[in-house]
């Protein structure tokens, strides 16, 4: 599967690599803080951490550097790049970047089972790369996911309907550890959504994300550092979050105060998730949402504000129904990624 990847996205991949490390460059200069080599010794020594907590995982990343003619070990620190960066500049002690989640209870929606979704907001320059992965594996459930050439899966879904995500938060106390995306790949594994959430609280963490899980009973979003993961259940209602901590516990080790587009994207999603029943349809309108304009839930690269939506994903894991667009929600081309062995 490693080397398959590896070699259908070879360009890509070698292209994509380059271009992450000068957007750091410039990431660490904007801030003062940082540096390549740094990021690179950080990426080495997580990279040794990863080969022994997920073997199959590690094999198969090596396979994609091989069928894509890279280093190995650049592509782990590529991929994990924004674990990787927060190690070297957050280490020690307690943005602009986005994605919006969101987990809804059968209660919530129109046909009464779980909704999951999310977009995926980064660097402008990222959506170039961004693909859909199938993976069919000899020891584990078929997978799709939207990731970056190359990469790990990011959001997805398996043949079980386990569904996982991720959006970005900030706060002191990175640490050598799993980055978020072998992480995340990993609990992409899992049958269940117990076992999935297991992977994502044992894991050594890197740095601060918050991960979601959904299958067909259960949904749930972690508020994570290494050291904390505070949940939130859909058993309580909507679940939704975009880039700033909101547990108090996170809150306090938050490096930077709440962005205005993390703000207003987090108070339209309480406006329109709550008391409202949701579908996949109403859902792509929401995640389309332009009302707040360069604040808004959906991003555009002439915003200019550092971030765009690279993509976007929304499935119903009873159904096994998983949809996916590359881009903004109103601009890319939305298909159905369906399963061989459901």
């Amino acid at each position: 599967m490693g080397e398959g990847q590896g070699e259908a996205f070879r360009e890509t991949i070698q292209r994509f690599v380059p271009m992450r490390f000068a957007a750091v460059h410039d990431y660490f200069e904007e801030f003062g803080r940082g540096s390549v080599p740094a990021l690179r010794d950080v990426g080495r020594q997580c990279f040794a951490l990863f080969q022994t907590w997920d073997p199959d995982g590690y094999r198969e990343h090596c396979a994609v550097a091989r069928g894509a003619n890279v280093d190995a070990l650049e592509l782990f620190t590529t991929a994990n790049m924004t674990d990787m960066r927060d190690v070297v500049m957050l280490a020690g002690r307690a943005d602009a970047e986005g994605c919006s989640a969101v987990l809804l209870p059968g209660a919530s929606t129109e046909n009464s089972q779980i909704l999951a979704g999310q977009t995926w907001d980064l660097n402008p320059q990222d959506i170039d790369y961004v693909v859909g992965v199938h993976r069919i594996p000899d020891n584990a459930p078929e997978t799709w996911s939207v990731t970056v050439s190359g990469c790990p899966s990011l959001v997805g879904m398996n043949a079980h309907g386990v569904m996982v995500g991720t959006t970005n938060i900030k706060t002191w106390g990175a640490r050598i550890g799993v980055g978020y995306m072998n992480l995340l790949h990993r609990a992409l594994a899992q049958p269940d959504f117990q076992s999935a959430a297991d992977v994502i609280l044992t894991a050594p963490r890197s740095g601060a994300h918050t991960y979601w899980v959904a299958d067909p009973n259960r949904a749930c979003l972690w508020e994570t550092t290494p050291d904390h993961a505070m949940p939130r259940d859909v058993n309580d209602g909507p679940v939704f979050q975009t880039n700033h901590c909101l547990d108090d516990c996170v809150v306090e080790s938050e490096w930077q105060p709440a962005s205005p587009s993390s703000l207003a994207r987090h108070a339209k999603l309480e406006e329109k998730l709550n008391g409202t029943a949701h579908s996949i349809e109403t859902m792509r309108a929401l995640f389309s949402d332009r009302s707040d304009g360069v604040d808004s839930i959906n991003r555009y690269p002439e915003d200019a504000q550092g971030t765009a939506t690279n993509s976007v994903l929304l499935g119903v894991p009873a159904d096994r129904e998983l949809w996916a667009c590359r881009g903004p929600a109103d601009r890319g081309v939305w298909q159905r990624l369906t399963f061989d062995t459901v």
